[in-house]
Protein backbone atom coordinates (compact mmCIF):
# COMPACT_ATOMS: atom_id res chain seq x y z
CA UNK A 1 0.00 0.00 0.00
CA UNK A 2 1.18 3.41 -1.32
CA UNK A 3 0.89 5.86 2.31
CA UNK A 4 2.92 8.76 -0.02
CA UNK A 5 4.73 9.82 2.41
CA UNK A 6 5.92 13.55 1.54
CA UNK A 7 9.69 13.60 2.35
CA UNK A 8 10.70 15.62 5.14
CA UNK A 9 13.65 16.89 3.10
CA UNK A 10 11.25 18.77 1.09
CA UNK A 11 9.21 19.79 3.27
CA UNK A 12 11.80 21.63 5.46
CA UNK A 13 13.18 22.97 1.72
CA UNK A 14 10.74 25.81 2.44
CA UNK A 15 11.88 26.44 5.91
CA UNK A 16 15.67 26.17 5.22
CA UNK A 17 15.46 29.04 2.16
CA UNK A 18 14.51 31.47 5.33
CA UNK A 19 16.56 31.42 8.15
CA UNK A 20 14.93 32.51 11.65
CA UNK A 21 16.86 34.84 13.90
CA UNK A 22 17.43 32.98 17.44
CA UNK A 23 16.31 35.86 20.12
CA UNK A 24 13.68 34.41 22.67
CA UNK A 25 14.03 33.45 25.67
CA UNK A 26 12.26 31.38 28.47
CA UNK A 27 10.91 34.16 29.93
CA UNK A 28 9.67 35.39 26.60
CA UNK A 29 8.41 31.97 25.68
CA UNK A 30 6.57 31.74 28.90
CA UNK A 31 4.88 34.62 28.28
CA UNK A 32 4.01 33.90 24.82
CA UNK A 33 2.11 30.83 26.20
CA UNK A 34 0.44 32.62 28.59
CA UNK A 35 -1.40 35.21 26.15
CA UNK A 36 -2.21 32.48 23.85
CA UNK A 37 -3.46 29.99 26.82
CA UNK A 38 -5.66 32.35 28.78
CA UNK A 39 -8.90 32.79 27.00
CA UNK A 40 -13.18 31.45 26.41
CA UNK A 41 -11.91 28.67 28.20
CA UNK A 42 -11.12 30.27 32.06
CA UNK A 43 -13.74 33.48 31.31
CA UNK A 44 -17.20 30.98 30.41
CA UNK A 45 -16.37 27.27 30.89
CA UNK A 46 -16.46 28.01 34.59
CA UNK A 47 -19.52 27.43 34.67
CA UNK A 48 -19.68 24.17 32.61
CA UNK A 49 -17.42 22.03 34.48
CA UNK A 50 -19.48 23.29 37.35
CA UNK A 51 -22.23 21.80 36.13
CA UNK A 52 -20.47 18.35 35.49
CA UNK A 53 -18.15 18.45 38.23
CA UNK A 54 -19.14 20.60 41.21
CA UNK A 55 -16.26 21.67 42.60
CA UNK A 56 -14.22 18.70 41.95
CA UNK A 57 -13.74 20.92 39.00
CA UNK A 58 -10.12 21.95 40.18
CA UNK A 59 -8.76 18.30 39.85
CA UNK A 60 -10.09 18.97 36.17
CA UNK A 61 -8.12 21.83 35.96
CA UNK A 62 -4.68 19.74 37.17
CA UNK A 63 -5.62 16.73 34.68
CA UNK A 64 -6.08 19.16 31.84
CA UNK A 65 -3.14 20.55 32.08
CA UNK A 66 -1.16 17.89 32.78
CA UNK A 67 -1.99 16.26 29.62
CA UNK A 68 -1.18 19.18 27.71
CA UNK A 69 2.10 19.55 28.92
CA UNK A 70 3.15 16.13 27.69
CA UNK A 71 1.25 16.51 24.69
CA UNK A 72 3.04 20.19 24.13
CA UNK A 73 6.62 18.41 24.66
CA UNK A 74 5.87 15.62 21.95
CA UNK A 75 4.18 18.66 19.73
CA UNK A 76 7.52 20.99 20.79
CA UNK A 77 9.77 18.56 18.96
CA UNK A 78 7.84 17.99 15.84
CA UNK A 79 8.24 21.92 15.40
CA UNK A 80 12.09 22.08 15.67
CA UNK A 81 11.92 19.55 13.42
CA UNK A 82 9.13 20.57 10.53
CA UNK A 83 9.33 24.83 11.81
CA UNK A 84 6.67 24.99 7.96
CA UNK A 85 3.28 25.94 8.07
CA UNK A 86 0.56 23.57 8.72
CA UNK A 87 0.73 22.33 12.31
CA UNK A 88 -0.07 18.82 12.86
CA UNK A 89 -0.90 18.43 9.45
CA UNK A 90 2.29 18.81 7.87
CA UNK A 91 3.98 16.64 10.57
CA UNK A 92 2.08 13.71 10.12
CA UNK A 93 1.71 14.01 6.36
CA UNK A 94 5.73 13.63 6.70
CA UNK A 95 5.38 10.96 9.30
CA UNK A 96 2.53 9.02 8.40
CA UNK A 97 1.35 9.59 5.38
CA UNK A 98 -1.32 11.58 2.63
CA UNK A 99 -3.98 9.40 4.26
CA UNK A 100 -3.75 10.22 8.00
CA UNK A 101 -2.40 13.78 7.15
CA UNK A 102 -5.66 14.33 5.76
CA UNK A 103 -7.51 12.62 8.86
CA UNK A 104 -5.42 14.89 10.49
CA UNK A 105 -6.35 18.07 8.80
CA UNK A 106 -9.48 17.89 8.61
CA UNK A 107 -10.04 17.28 12.21
CA UNK A 108 -7.93 20.45 12.75
CA UNK A 109 -11.34 22.17 11.20
CA UNK A 110 -12.68 20.80 14.60
CA UNK A 111 -9.98 22.55 16.38
CA UNK A 112 -9.88 25.94 14.76
CA UNK A 113 -13.35 26.48 13.41
CA UNK A 114 -15.28 25.06 16.15
CA UNK A 115 -13.07 27.09 18.79
CA UNK A 116 -13.95 30.60 16.91
CA UNK A 117 -17.47 29.82 17.67
CA UNK A 118 -17.16 28.50 20.86
CA UNK A 119 -15.35 32.11 21.67
CA UNK A 120 -17.69 34.27 19.52
CA UNK A 121 -21.01 32.70 21.65
CA UNK A 122 -18.49 33.18 25.43
CA UNK A 123 -18.10 36.55 23.89
CA UNK A 124 -21.90 37.10 23.14
CA UNK A 125 -22.56 36.43 26.92
CA UNK A 126 -20.60 38.59 28.74
CA UNK A 127 -21.39 41.32 26.17
CA UNK A 128 -25.48 41.10 26.62
CA UNK A 129 -24.44 40.87 30.43
CA UNK A 130 -23.02 44.15 30.23
CA UNK A 131 -25.35 45.63 27.86
CA UNK A 132 -27.58 44.65 29.99
CA UNK A 133 -26.01 46.45 33.02
CA UNK A 134 -25.46 49.22 31.36
CA UNK A 135 -29.23 49.48 30.81
CA UNK A 136 -29.57 49.67 34.85
CA UNK A 137 -27.05 52.71 34.70
CA UNK A 138 -28.60 54.37 31.70
CA UNK A 139 -32.03 54.17 31.42
CA UNK A 140 -32.49 55.32 27.90
CA UNK A 141 -30.21 52.51 26.58
CA UNK A 142 -31.78 49.06 25.06
CA UNK A 143 -32.71 46.30 27.39
CA UNK A 144 -32.27 43.20 25.99
CA UNK A 145 -34.25 41.52 28.92
CA UNK A 146 -37.32 40.69 26.29
CA UNK A 147 -34.29 39.85 23.42
CA UNK A 148 -33.29 36.03 25.38
CA UNK A 149 -35.08 34.79 21.36
CA UNK A 150 -31.86 36.53 19.52
CA UNK A 151 -28.59 36.13 22.46
CA UNK A 152 -29.69 32.73 22.82
CA UNK A 153 -29.34 29.09 20.18
CA UNK A 154 -32.03 26.71 20.28
CA UNK A 155 -30.56 24.63 22.76
CA UNK A 156 -30.39 27.78 25.26
CA UNK A 157 -34.03 28.30 25.07
CA UNK A 158 -33.56 30.74 21.82
CA UNK A 159 -33.44 31.17 18.43
CA UNK A 160 -30.27 32.74 16.61
CA UNK A 161 -27.67 33.89 18.93
CA UNK A 162 -27.33 37.40 16.64
CA UNK A 163 -24.05 38.68 18.95
CA UNK A 164 -21.99 35.26 18.31
CA UNK A 165 -23.16 35.55 14.94
CA UNK A 166 -22.30 39.73 14.06
CA UNK A 167 -19.03 39.19 15.45
CA UNK A 168 -18.02 35.81 13.57
CA UNK A 169 -19.24 37.95 10.28
CA UNK A 170 -16.62 40.91 11.45
CA UNK A 171 -13.78 38.96 12.21
CA UNK A 172 -13.96 37.38 8.64
CA UNK A 173 -13.87 40.76 6.92
CA UNK A 174 -11.10 41.68 8.75
CA UNK A 175 -9.61 38.35 7.85
CA UNK A 176 -10.11 39.31 4.46
CA UNK A 177 -8.79 42.72 4.40
CA UNK A 178 -5.75 41.41 5.50
CA UNK A 179 -5.68 43.38 9.30
CA UNK A 180 -2.63 42.04 11.46
CA UNK A 181 -2.44 42.80 15.26
CA UNK A 182 1.00 44.43 15.84
CA UNK A 183 3.02 43.03 19.18
CA UNK A 184 1.76 46.06 20.96
CA UNK A 185 -1.56 45.49 20.63
CA UNK A 186 -1.36 41.92 21.77
CA UNK A 187 0.69 42.98 24.39
CA UNK A 188 -2.10 45.34 25.80
CA UNK A 189 -4.82 42.24 25.37
CA UNK A 190 -2.56 40.02 27.35
CA UNK A 191 -2.45 42.59 30.06
CA UNK A 192 -5.99 42.97 30.32
CA UNK A 193 -6.85 39.42 30.54
CA UNK A 194 -4.29 38.76 33.63
CA UNK A 195 -5.63 42.04 35.47
CA UNK A 196 -8.72 40.82 34.97
CA UNK A 197 -8.50 37.20 36.50
CA UNK A 198 -6.01 39.11 38.94
CA UNK A 199 -8.64 41.35 40.33
CA UNK A 200 -11.08 38.42 40.11
CA UNK A 201 -8.63 36.31 42.46
CA UNK A 202 -8.09 38.95 44.95
CA UNK A 203 -11.44 39.96 45.53
CA UNK A 204 -13.14 36.38 45.87
CA UNK A 205 -9.99 34.50 47.63
CA UNK A 206 -10.21 35.97 51.07
CA UNK A 207 -14.16 35.46 51.42
CA UNK A 208 -14.65 31.68 50.11
CA UNK A 209 -16.31 29.32 52.51
CA UNK A 210 -15.18 25.95 53.02
CA UNK A 211 -18.47 24.43 53.05
CA UNK A 212 -18.96 25.48 49.49
CA UNK A 213 -16.79 22.77 48.42
CA UNK A 214 -18.63 19.59 50.00
CA UNK A 215 -19.52 17.57 48.20
CA UNK A 216 -16.51 17.78 46.86
CA UNK A 217 -17.16 15.14 43.69
CA UNK A 218 -21.60 15.33 43.51
CA UNK A 219 -21.63 13.50 39.95
CA UNK A 220 -17.94 11.11 40.73
CA UNK A 221 -15.01 11.14 38.56
CA UNK A 222 -15.26 9.13 35.61
CA UNK A 223 -18.25 8.53 32.99
CA UNK A 224 -20.20 11.22 30.74
CA UNK A 225 -20.93 13.61 34.12
CA UNK A 226 -18.26 14.28 36.52
CA UNK A 227 -14.40 15.08 37.21
CA UNK A 228 -13.01 13.35 33.95
CA UNK A 229 -15.55 14.74 31.80
CA UNK A 230 -15.45 18.24 33.57
CA UNK A 231 -11.37 17.58 32.67
CA UNK A 232 -12.51 17.20 28.97
CA UNK A 233 -14.41 20.40 28.61
CA UNK A 234 -11.87 22.25 30.30
CA UNK A 235 -8.94 21.39 28.05
CA UNK A 236 -10.37 24.00 25.74
CA UNK A 237 -8.97 26.27 28.19
CA UNK A 238 -5.18 25.31 27.69
CA UNK A 239 -5.52 25.14 23.64
CA UNK A 240 -3.06 27.91 22.72
CA UNK A 241 0.10 26.57 23.97
CA UNK A 242 1.49 25.29 20.88
CA UNK A 243 2.21 28.77 20.24
CA UNK A 244 5.33 28.11 22.36
CA UNK A 245 5.73 25.36 20.10
CA UNK A 246 6.06 26.63 16.73
CA UNK A 247 8.24 29.45 18.31
CA UNK A 248 11.30 26.41 18.31
CA UNK A 249 13.23 27.92 15.88
CA UNK A 250 13.68 31.23 16.78
CA UNK A 251 14.33 30.41 20.23
CA UNK A 252 17.84 30.51 21.76
CA UNK A 253 19.05 27.60 23.74
CA UNK A 254 15.47 25.32 22.82
CA UNK A 255 16.71 22.28 24.35
CA UNK A 256 16.62 24.56 27.63
CA UNK A 257 14.26 27.27 26.49
CA UNK A 258 11.52 25.35 24.86
CA UNK A 259 10.29 23.32 28.11
CA UNK A 260 10.68 26.17 30.40
CA UNK A 261 8.24 28.28 27.71
CA UNK A 262 6.17 25.03 27.45
CA UNK A 263 5.53 23.79 31.35
CA UNK A 264 6.49 27.40 32.65
CA UNK A 265 3.13 28.48 30.77
CA UNK A 266 0.93 26.10 31.15
CA UNK A 267 2.00 25.96 35.24
CA UNK A 268 1.01 29.76 35.44
CA UNK A 269 -2.24 29.19 34.17
CA UNK A 270 -3.03 26.29 35.86
CA UNK A 271 -2.16 27.91 39.28
CA UNK A 272 -4.30 30.83 38.19
CA UNK A 273 -6.83 28.50 36.80
CA UNK A 274 -7.29 26.85 39.96
CA UNK A 275 -7.32 30.23 42.21
CA UNK A 276 -10.54 31.33 39.50
CA UNK A 277 -12.12 27.95 39.95
CA UNK A 278 -11.35 28.30 44.56
CA UNK A 279 -12.98 31.71 44.10
CA UNK A 280 -15.52 31.00 42.25
CA UNK A 281 -16.52 27.81 43.74
CA UNK A 282 -15.57 29.46 47.64
CA UNK A 283 -17.65 32.70 47.12
CA UNK A 284 -20.90 31.41 46.01
CA UNK A 285 -21.18 28.05 45.64
CA UNK A 286 -20.87 25.08 41.96
CA UNK A 287 -22.96 22.56 42.98
CA UNK A 288 -24.87 20.97 40.03
CA UNK A 289 -28.33 21.40 39.38
CA UNK A 290 -30.51 18.18 39.28
CA UNK A 291 -33.91 16.78 37.76
CA UNK A 292 -36.79 15.56 39.96
CA UNK A 293 -35.05 12.19 40.59
CA UNK A 294 -32.04 13.63 41.82
CA UNK A 295 -29.82 13.11 38.33
CA UNK A 296 -27.59 16.03 36.84
CA UNK A 297 -28.82 17.94 34.18
CA UNK A 298 -26.33 17.41 30.93
CA UNK A 299 -24.43 20.93 30.09
CA UNK A 300 -26.51 22.16 26.78
CA UNK A 301 -29.46 20.93 27.36
CA UNK A 302 -32.75 22.38 27.58
CA UNK A 303 -33.82 20.54 30.62
CA UNK A 304 -31.20 22.51 31.84
CA UNK A 305 -32.11 25.85 30.67
CA UNK A 306 -35.11 25.49 31.82
CA UNK A 307 -34.67 24.45 35.31
CA UNK A 308 -32.25 27.63 35.56
CA UNK A 309 -35.64 29.77 34.79
CA UNK A 310 -35.15 33.04 37.67
CA UNK A 311 -32.23 31.20 39.53
CA UNK A 312 -29.09 32.93 40.49
CA UNK A 313 -26.51 29.90 39.95
CA UNK A 314 -23.06 29.45 38.45
CA UNK A 315 -24.18 26.79 36.60
CA UNK A 316 -26.83 28.83 34.93
CA UNK A 317 -24.48 32.31 33.84
CA UNK A 318 -23.12 32.52 30.61
CA UNK A 319 -20.80 35.17 32.59
CA UNK A 320 -19.78 33.24 35.52
CA UNK A 321 -16.43 35.42 36.33
CA UNK A 322 -18.27 38.84 36.41
CA UNK A 323 -21.78 37.13 37.80
CA UNK A 324 -19.86 35.83 40.37
CA UNK A 325 -18.12 39.21 41.28
CA UNK A 326 -22.05 40.75 40.97
CA UNK A 327 -22.96 37.98 43.90
CA UNK A 328 -20.22 39.25 46.31
CA UNK A 329 -20.95 42.89 46.39
CA UNK A 330 -18.81 43.82 43.42
CA UNK A 331 -21.05 44.43 40.63
CA UNK A 332 -18.66 47.67 39.00
CA UNK A 333 -15.86 45.12 38.93
CA UNK A 334 -17.78 42.48 37.73
CA UNK A 335 -18.41 44.87 34.67
CA UNK A 336 -15.04 45.49 34.44
CA UNK A 337 -14.35 41.78 33.96
CA UNK A 338 -17.15 41.68 31.51
CA UNK A 339 -15.47 44.52 29.32
CA UNK A 340 -12.59 43.05 29.82
CA UNK A 341 -13.50 40.25 28.14
CA UNK A 342 -15.24 42.02 25.49
CA UNK A 343 -12.13 43.51 24.62
CA UNK A 344 -10.07 40.81 24.53
CA UNK A 345 -12.15 37.51 23.18
CA UNK A 346 -12.31 38.79 19.69
CA UNK A 347 -8.66 38.95 19.31
CA UNK A 348 -8.88 34.98 20.38
CA UNK A 349 -11.20 34.43 17.26
CA UNK A 350 -9.14 36.28 14.95
CA UNK A 351 -6.22 33.70 15.78
CA UNK A 352 -8.35 30.67 15.79
CA UNK A 353 -9.74 31.55 12.47
CA UNK A 354 -6.42 32.40 11.16
CA UNK A 355 -4.99 28.72 12.08
CA UNK A 356 -8.00 27.04 10.46
CA UNK A 357 -7.85 29.09 7.22
CA UNK A 358 -3.71 28.68 6.46
CA UNK A 359 -4.56 25.01 7.18
CA UNK A 360 -7.07 24.57 4.60
CA UNK A 361 -4.53 26.52 2.21
CA UNK A 362 -1.80 24.37 3.08
CA UNK A 363 -4.32 21.65 1.72
CA UNK A 364 -5.63 23.04 -1.27
CA UNK A 365 -1.54 23.86 -1.93
CA UNK A 366 -0.83 19.80 -1.69
CA UNK A 367 -3.76 19.40 -4.43
CA UNK A 368 -6.12 18.00 -1.36
CA UNK A 369 -8.47 20.40 -2.04
CA UNK A 370 -9.78 22.68 -5.10
CA UNK A 371 -7.53 25.20 -5.93
CA UNK A 372 -9.94 27.56 -5.38
CA UNK A 373 -9.08 27.46 -1.61
CA UNK A 374 -5.27 28.40 -2.82
CA UNK A 375 -6.42 31.47 -4.27
CA UNK A 376 -5.51 34.31 -3.51
CA UNK A 377 -6.94 37.86 -3.21
CA UNK A 378 -5.51 40.17 -5.47
CA UNK A 379 -5.81 43.67 -3.78
CA UNK A 380 -5.80 42.34 -0.07
CA UNK A 381 -3.35 39.19 -0.64
CA UNK A 382 -5.07 36.96 1.60
CA UNK A 383 -6.88 33.75 0.83
CA UNK A 384 -9.71 35.43 0.89
CA UNK A 385 -12.28 32.55 -0.60
CA UNK A 386 -11.31 29.83 2.15
CA UNK A 387 -11.60 32.86 4.62
CA UNK A 388 -15.00 33.89 3.74
CA UNK A 389 -16.12 29.80 3.78
CA UNK A 390 -14.66 29.44 7.32
CA UNK A 391 -16.13 32.74 8.31
CA UNK A 392 -19.61 31.33 7.15
CA UNK A 393 -18.86 27.95 8.86
CA UNK A 394 -18.02 29.81 12.33
CA UNK A 395 -20.72 32.23 11.92
CA UNK A 396 -23.49 29.53 11.67
CA UNK A 397 -22.10 27.06 14.15
CA UNK A 398 -22.24 30.51 16.78
CA UNK A 399 -24.96 31.76 15.89
CA UNK A 400 -27.08 28.01 16.94
CA UNK A 401 -25.23 25.97 19.39
CA UNK A 402 -24.13 26.89 23.02
CA UNK A 403 -20.86 27.03 24.58
CA UNK A 404 -20.43 23.44 26.05
CA UNK A 405 -21.02 21.37 22.67
CA UNK A 406 -18.72 23.82 20.83
CA UNK A 407 -16.05 23.38 23.19
CA UNK A 408 -16.56 19.61 23.47
CA UNK A 409 -16.29 19.16 19.43
CA UNK A 410 -13.57 21.48 19.19
CA UNK A 411 -11.34 19.34 21.81
CA UNK A 412 -12.08 15.91 19.86
CA UNK A 413 -10.56 17.28 16.95
CA UNK A 414 -7.97 18.36 19.24
CA UNK A 415 -7.32 15.72 20.93
CA UNK A 416 -7.24 13.49 18.28
CA UNK A 417 -4.49 15.87 16.33
CA UNK A 418 -2.35 16.29 19.55
CA UNK A 419 -2.85 12.28 19.67
CA UNK A 420 -1.33 11.82 16.46
CA UNK A 421 1.49 14.41 17.11
CA UNK A 422 2.60 12.63 19.98
CA UNK A 423 2.59 9.36 17.76
CA UNK A 424 4.51 10.04 15.03
CA UNK A 425 7.74 11.96 17.11
CA UNK A 426 7.60 8.32 18.45
CA UNK A 427 8.17 7.00 15.19
CA UNK A 428 10.66 9.17 13.85
CA UNK A 429 12.65 8.84 16.38
CA UNK A 430 12.97 4.97 15.60
CA UNK A 431 12.63 6.04 11.66
CA UNK A 432 15.34 8.45 11.82
CA UNK A 433 16.64 8.63 15.48
CA UNK A 434 20.09 10.81 13.89
CA UNK A 435 18.00 13.69 11.83
CA UNK A 436 19.20 17.11 13.84
CA UNK A 437 16.63 17.78 16.75
CA UNK A 438 16.67 21.67 18.33
CA UNK A 439 14.79 20.27 20.99
CA UNK A 440 14.09 16.83 21.92
CA UNK A 441 11.31 15.52 24.11
CA UNK A 442 12.72 14.59 27.70
CA UNK A 443 11.91 10.69 28.99
CA UNK A 444 10.17 10.08 25.44
CA UNK A 445 9.26 6.56 25.96
CA UNK A 446 7.38 7.97 28.61
CA UNK A 447 6.00 10.68 28.12
CA UNK A 448 4.97 10.20 24.25
CA UNK A 449 3.08 7.37 25.42
CA UNK A 450 1.38 9.23 28.38
CA UNK A 451 0.69 11.72 25.97
CA UNK A 452 -1.36 9.56 24.19
CA UNK A 453 -2.80 7.64 26.81
CA UNK A 454 -3.99 10.97 28.13
CA UNK A 455 -5.73 11.97 25.01
CA UNK A 456 -7.59 8.76 24.75
CA UNK A 457 -8.63 9.29 28.40
CA UNK A 458 -9.88 12.53 27.62
CA UNK A 459 -11.44 12.08 24.28
CA UNK A 460 -13.81 8.54 25.97
CA UNK A 461 -14.92 11.53 28.79
CA UNK A 462 -16.21 13.60 25.98
CA UNK A 463 -20.16 12.90 25.36
CA UNK A 464 -21.80 10.36 23.71
CA UNK A 465 -22.99 12.65 20.84
CA UNK A 466 -19.28 14.30 20.25
CA UNK A 467 -17.38 10.93 20.02
CA UNK A 468 -20.49 9.82 17.31
CA UNK A 469 -20.17 13.58 15.72
CA UNK A 470 -16.52 12.80 15.30
CA UNK A 471 -16.45 9.15 13.97
CA UNK A 472 -19.13 10.93 10.86
CA UNK A 473 -17.32 14.13 10.43
CA UNK A 474 -13.91 11.77 9.80
CA UNK A 475 -16.00 9.73 7.90
CA UNK A 476 -17.69 12.34 5.49
CA UNK A 477 -13.41 13.90 5.60
CA UNK A 478 -12.47 10.09 4.15
CA UNK A 479 -15.33 10.32 1.63
CA UNK A 480 -14.38 13.76 0.44
CA UNK A 481 -10.82 12.17 0.30
CA UNK A 482 -11.18 9.46 -1.52
CA UNK A 483 -13.72 11.13 -3.95
CA UNK A 484 -11.55 14.21 -4.99
CA UNK A 485 -8.10 14.53 -2.99
CA UNK A 486 -6.74 10.86 -3.52
CA UNK A 487 -6.57 11.74 -7.62
CA UNK A 488 -5.94 15.05 -7.57
CA UNK A 489 -3.09 15.22 -4.81
CA UNK A 490 0.22 16.22 -6.19
CA UNK A 491 1.73 13.21 -5.01
CA UNK A 492 -0.76 11.29 -6.95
Amino acid sequence: MNLRIKPLDEILQTAEKKSLHRSLGAFQLTMLGVGAIIGTGIFVLTAEAAQKAGPGMMVSFVIAGFVCAVAALCYAEMASMIPVSGSAYTYTYAVMGEVVAWVVGWALVLEYAIAASTVAVGWSGYMVGLLRQVHDYLPFFPNFTMAETWVNGPWNGGLVNVPAFAISLLVTGLLVIGTKESAMFNAVLVTIKILALTAFIALSIPIISVEHFEPFAPNGWIGKLGIGAAAASIFFAYVGFDAVSTAAEETKNPNRNVPIGLLGSLAICTVYYLLVAAGAIGTVGAQPLTDGEGAPLHPGSLELTAACQGLERLVCSKEPLAFVLRQINWSHVGDLIGLAAGLALPSVILMMMFGQTRIFFVMARDGLLPAVFASIHSKFKTPHVVTVCTGVFVSFFAALFPVGKLADISNSGTLFAFLVVSAGVLILRVREPQRPRSFRTPLVWFVGPMAMAGCLFLFAQLSTYTELLFIGWTAIGLLVYLSYGRGRSHLA
